[in-house]
C-alpha cells in the first residue's frame, strides 16, 4: 500500500501538472488574442485619425472658399444696388412716357379735330 501512495501522488502531481500547463496555456492565448484585438484597434484608430485630419484639410480649403465667395458678394452688393436704383428709375420713366403718350394722344386727336373741321 506504500507503493500506491507515491504512484497515486504522483498521478495527482501529473494531473495538477497537466492542469496548470494547460490553464497557462489558455490564459496565454487568451492574452494573446486580447493583444492582437488591441494592435487592431490601435491601426484602426490610426487610420480614422487619418482619414479626420484630410476631412480637417478639407473643411479648412472649404471655409476659405467660403470666405473668398463672401468676399466678391460684398463687391456685388454695390452693384446690386445700382441696378435697384436703375429700376426704380426705368419704372419713374416708364410711368412718365406712359403720361407723355396720353398727352400726345389727347394733342393728335385735338389737331386732327381741327383739321377736320370745315372752314368758316
Amino acid at each position: 500500500m506504500a507503493d500506491k501512495e507515491p504512484e497515486v501522488h504522483d498521478e495527482l502531481a501529473e494531473s495538477l501538472n497537466y492542469l496548470f500547463t494547460s490553464l497557462s496555456s489558455m490564459v496565454k492565448s487568451e492574452l494573446q488574442g486580447t493583444s492582437n484585438i488591441l494592435k487592431l484597434l490601435e491601426k484602426m484608430n490610426l487610420k480614422v485619425a487619418e482619414e479626420y485630419k484630410g476631412f480637417g484639410d478639407v473643411a479648412s480649403g472649404l471655409r476659405v472658399f467660403v470666405e473668398q465667395l463672401k468676399n466678391k458678394s460684398g463687391n456685388f452688393d454695390e452693384y446690386v444696388q445700382q441696378i435697384d436704383a436703375i429700376e426704380q428709375q426705368v419704372t419713374e420713366f416708364e410711368a412718365v412716357i406712359s403720361v407723355l403718350d396720353r398727352y400726345v394722344s389727347l394733342l393728335e386727336s385735338k389737331v386732327q379735330s381741327v383739321y377736320q373741321r370745315p372752314p368758316p
